[in-house]
């Protein structure tokens, strides 16, 4: 992937990966836009790179999402990059009482049904582009689970899938399809402290975008990288120590 002359659109780009991501799109000569659902988030990206663009957008909300995609490519009509990278994770117990499921359905609305409903609003618009791409963003969970987090992880193995899909489907039309498979980051997802002991996210950044621009489709990290090229035995291996810490 070339990774400038791009016009970008980042969901969740206010901060941790998404911000990472963002800044080396810019670094390389690409024009971006990050998308957020808080206004103070972004201000704060932009003070840190004033060649941001910015819009406040709720990705869980469908009418958001279709307005999100008509100013964009009303505002910047050489879009040609969506970056599908909001995300959201609970750490539950299932056995518990069930709460508040409206709650906890945000969990695959904005992990699943968004980027899915992103990617079919834009296919129209990027078959026309040249250098156009869908970037999804997954997880090292795709693959081995943290029963911890069991709707997170079931909402990446669903995106992982969806990506397989749409690469095949999307390979005649010209559109590039792929997958960043993070593992553990240190970022604020599911809460801050939580990924304290995460890969630093600078460090993450720099490996996968290099290795994007070298034309890879798919790509991880340390302990992700491992876990998308494991056979099954290895992976059950995996899911054994993850859910043993």
């Amino acid at each position: 992937m070339n990774l400038s002359n791009n016009t970008v659109l980042l969901t969740g780009g206010a901060s941790g990966i998404g911000l990472a991501l963002a800044a080396r799109f810019l670094q390389a000569g690409s024009q971006v836009i990050i998308c957020g659902r808080r206004a103070d988030k972004l201000a704060e990206a932009q003070q840190l790179y004033p060649a941001l663009i910015t819009r406040e957008c709720d990705v869980a909300n469908v009418a958001e999402r279709v307005e999100l995609v008509r100013w964009a490519t009303a505002n910047y009509p050489r879009l040609n990059v969506l970056v599908n990278n909001a995300g959201i994770q609970n750490r539950i117990q299932l056995a518990d009482s069930p709460g508040d499921w409206e709650t906890l359905r945000q969990e695959i609305t904005i992990n699943v049904e968004a980027p899915i409903h992103l990617a079919m609003l834009l296919i129209p618009h990027l078959r026309e582009q040249p250098q156009a791409a869908i970037i999804n963003v997954t997880s090292g969970l795709s693959f081995a689970p943290a029963a911890f987090a069991p709707i997170y992880s079931a909402t990446k193995a669903a995106l992982h899938s969806f990506t397989l899909s749409l690469r095949h489907q999307l390979q005649p039309t010209g559109i590039s399809v792929l997958e960043i498979v993070p593992p553990a980051v240190n970022t604020d997802l599911g809460g801050p402290g939580l990924h304290t002991f995460g890969a630093p996210v600078n460090e993450f950044a720099d490996s996968v975008m290099a290795r994007l621009a070298a034309g890879e489709h798919e790509v991880g990290f340390g302990t992700s990288e491992q876990a998308r090229l494991a056979s099954r035995a290895e992976l059950d291996e995996r899911f054994r120590l993850i859910n043993n810490r």
